[in-house]
């Protein structure tokens, strides 16, 4: 398909899909025509089993920086309430495959929400993250109270979001919000590689950690805990988990199947 704010590229041999943001002339803002045409690849993206896993990235200059604000004035209370963008949102939230974000520049409002969305962050050295909506007399709408708290802890998590103030991509790192930093120039590449390397593992193993790690944010330990062990107890069914111990056993690589 062809879609206009936004490329895609499959690495079939890696089961890699990109999708790169491709908004140059508003740097990236997210349009509710951008969040869909991204939820629509990625619900595509879910059913193929050529698609092990997603890098998501706006490309060597810029993540994306922000929502766009002129479509966001257009909207009173009602139109609000009535917005796509939240549908759009959460049909993000539920892909169940791996997606990688490789971040450069800024990564601010919306831009930083669609980060934490993703599984994994990779980071270039140049990249910004914030939630500056406080300046527009807004706060984040998008999960950016929730999700940064929960990923970076109360102090920073406040800071940021009272006052605006970005951080770089060190202080992510610290902070747990990313978990490479990289050049600048090697920020997709890295973020590809990893996917690779995600992709090759056996898919419904990864399907399932995925969501028992996801739970963790959404329950108590006990409840986690019996989440694990159901997923865990599901996967001694699977052809993969017999191919994998048999490759250990036998020392040569695991040609997994997803059965």
């Amino acid at each position: 398909m062809t879609y206009q704010t936004i490329t895609t590229s499959t690495d079939t041999a890696a089961k890699v899909l990109t999708i790169t943001l491709n908004r140059p002339e508003a740097f990236n803002a997210l349009n509710t025509q951008l969040l869909s045409e991204v939820a629509d690849v990625l619900e595509q993206a879910d059913q193929d089993q050529g698609i092990g896993a997603v890098v998501i990235t706006g490309g060597p200059k810029v993540f994306a920086a922000g929502a766009d604000i002129k479509e966001m004035a257009s909207l009173d209370a009602v139109g609000v309430m009535n917005d796509a963008r939240p549908k759009h949102w959460r049909r993000i939230y539920q892909f169940s495959k791996p997606m990688i974000a490789a971040v450069n520049g800024y990564a601010l409002g919306g831009g930083c929400e669609l980060v934490m969305h993703c599984d994994i962050v990779i980071a270039g050295e140049s990249a910004l993250f914030g939630q500056p909506e406080i300046n527009l007399g807004i706060i984040p709408g998008a999960g950016g109270t929730q999700r940064l708290i929960r990923t970076v802890g109360k102090p920073l998590a406040t800071k940021m979001v009272l006052s605006g103030e970005m951080i770089d991509a060190n202080t992510a790192l610290r902070a747990n919000l990313v978990a490479e930093v990289v050049i600048p120039e090697r920020t997709i590449e890295r973020a590809h590689q990893l996917a690779t390397t995600i992709a090759s593992k056996p898919p419904i193993a990864v399907r399932l950690a995925k969501e028992a790690l996801l739970k963790s944010f959404e329950t108590d330990l006990e409840s986690g805990l019996n989440l694990e062990r159901k997923a865990f107890t599901l996967l001694a069914a699977t052809e993969d988990r017999k191919e994998g111990i048999a490759a250990f056993m036998e020392k040569r690589k695991p040609e997994f199947k997803g059965c």
